[in-house]
């Protein structure tokens, strides 16, 4: 199990701030691909931005191996000014 957390506009836009992936996924891009499949909001919401990942609170690409365990953030780029 895989825990996916959901930060800044993904977590307002998709109502929900985390959720758990029972998958046989080796990347992070691979867990958003089966995300993506769960449903057509994960998929509009997730192709909507470049997004960037936290793997067990590392900033890391999203070609990172994933395990059973992990912790994974999503979010989309940020700025402040």
């Amino acid at each position: 199990m895989i825990t996916v957390k959901f930060f800044a506009v993904l977590r307002e836009r998709l109502g929900l701030a985390e959720t758990q992936v029972d998958a046989d996924v080796s990347t992070v891009q691979e867990l958003v691909q089966v995300l993506k499949q769960q449903s057509e909001r994960y998929a509009k919401e997730l192709d909507r931005y470049q997004l960037l990942c936290a793997v067990n609170q590392n900033l890391l690409p999203l070609t990172t191996k994933v395990k059973d365990g992990d912790e994974v953030a999503l979010f989309p780029p940020v700025t402040g000014g």
